[in-house]
């Protein structure tokens, strides 16, 4: 599809960015911070999770709402009232007088953080032309990366500096800044549609879907053994995807457009772009343990090798983009994705024999197909979509990515979970045998290889679809 280039698009990528950004540092650095909180409120974790808990559900659940909103109030009033909901909810978490008033903040800075992030694949690549829209994407996963990669080093300083609130307190002027700015550069060209429908069913029954299923998933990372909560979660899941196709299927104006799945120019690569971050997040969960507890390594020594991958990722990412839109080489995404698999694979044989240097290159080695592949990948969807589903798509890649990386935590903690148990280890993970906790990480990092294999054939299969549309003569980039 072809749109017409914004004269301030850059302008508009500095704003996207620095919103996106501070959503997504401030999603990471709470986890810091949260002892803290912990032993400010006098409370137990099972308490504090939720100020983790109830952000992340508010977020994937309004997710696709929000991007169906957009289609009424425009793409640019949307993304403003996200922020200034955020950074109002930001202030209101530092201040919180009690873990209920933190928790009901953190609620609605989910419901901002959703505004912000279903739309921001949306701003940035209606700004673009199809030459420059793959670098463009490639620096929103490049800030992505540094937002994870900072978070460690932010947050650990602020909360031990000045106190757990100030990783609130932080977003402040940020967001003031970022307000001004994107009420002066977001474009304001929007026609809204003479009739819209809120399809509120289709909303209701697909919130009931994502919150059953992130419930159960959460049950499952607690503990491995699918008990009566987590049966009930699983349960409210399924009927709740059930609800959600029937009404969508009959509804006259349906939240999401089920015609959108049967285009595999599209699916393809979101599909791909979960199966990444689930194996992505089972690295993220289970590494640290394999650290600590084989290679004896301190906490501030961990922190440092997990910045391999994201800064290997910063530099990659934007010039995939750039090499992208320069050859439109429709197996770029598969490259990427190929190295992605084969450094897992080598990461899991490097863990199982304790050779440290060749675990630490094959992060490198992910972290550079990670590179490759997100700018493409990216490109790749947003440029499946008619320009009226542009807020739609951008949504379901938003949600997809945050399904991800639940289902990443909840697969790799039951997966080492049973593997720990099968070897006889019933206390605490760093604990566990170091020879049995280097077998197990060996068998995660197979697993995240054969994920990401089938993440890189279905690239493949993407790109194929793609060749052959190009070849037919329809207005396809490979």
């Amino acid at each position: 599809m072809e749109t017409d280039a914004a004269p301030n698009r850059y302008a508009i990528l500095a704003v996207v960015l620095a919103g996106v950004f501070m959503a997504v540092l401030d999603g990471v650095v709470v986890a810091i911070a949260l002892p803290t909180i912990t032993a400010h409120f006098g409370v137990n974790l099972d308490s504090t999770q939720w100020v983790i808990t109830a952000y992340l559900l508010v977020m994937t659940v309004l997710l696709l709402p929000a991007g169906r909103i957009a289609e009424y109030t425009g793409r640019a009033p949307l993304f403003v009232a996200g922020l200034v909901l955020f950074t109002l909810a930001s202030a209101a978490c530092g201040f919180a007088p009690t873990l209920a008033v933190l928790i009901g903040a953190r609620i609605v800075q989910g419901i901002g953080g959703a505004m912000v992030f279903s739309i921001s694949n949306a701003l940035i690549f209606e700004a673009f032309p199809p030459h420059e829209r793959g670098r463009a994407l490639g620096y929103l996963g490049s800030v992505v990366a540094i937002g994870s990669l900072a978070s460690p080093v932010v947050g650990g300083g602020m909360v031990e500096t000045f106190g757990w609130a100030y990783v609130f307190f932080i977003n402040i002027p940020i967001g003031v800044v970022v307000v001004a700015a994107a009420l002066r550069v977001l474009p304001r060209t929007h026609v809204r549609p003479e009739r819209f429908s809120f399809d509120l069913p289709g909303a209701v029954a697909l919130g009931v879907a994502l919150a059953g299923l992130i419930f159960f998933l959460g049950q499952l990372a607690d503990s491995p053994v699918v008990d009566a909560p987590a049966a009930a979660c699983a349960l409210v899941a399924v009927a709740g995807t059930a609800a959600f196709v029937l009404v969508e299927r009959r509804a006259k104006a349906p939240l999401v457009d089920l015609g959108l799945f049967a285009e595999p120019l599209y699916v393809l690569p979101v599909v791909a772009m979960l199966l990444y971050f689930v194996a992505a997040f089972m690295l993220n969960l289970i590494g640290p343990f394999y650290f600590e507890a084989v290679m004896g390594f301190s906490p501030a020594t961990v922190g440092l090798v997990f910045l391999l991958l994201p800064a290997v990722l910063v530099v990659t990412a934007p010039l995939a983009g750039w090499l992208y839109d320069r050859t439109r080489l429709p197996y770029l995404a598969v490259v990427g994705m190929g190295l992605v698999a084969a450094g897992y694979a080598v990461a899991g044989y490097a863990a199982a024999a304790r050779l440290l240097v060749l675990m630490l290159g094959a992060f490198l080695v992910i972290g550079l197909g990670s590179g490759l592949f997100q700018a493409p990948n990216n490109t790749a969807q947003m440029s499946a979509v008619p320009r009226r589903w542009l807020g739609l798509a951008s949504a379901i890649t938003a949600t997809g990515r945050n399904l991800g990386m639940s289902l990443g935590v909840s697969i790799g903690s039951v997966l080492l979970g049973a593997l720990l148990l099968a070897g006889g280890n019933t206390g605490p993970i760093l604990e566990a045998d170091p020879a049995l906790l280097a077998s197990s990480f060996g068998v995660i990092g197979g697993v995240g290889a054969v994920l990401t294999g089938l993440a890189a054939a279905l690239s493949a299969l993407r790109g194929v679809h793609a060749v052959r549309a190009v070849e037919a003569g329809q207005p396809v980039q490979p």
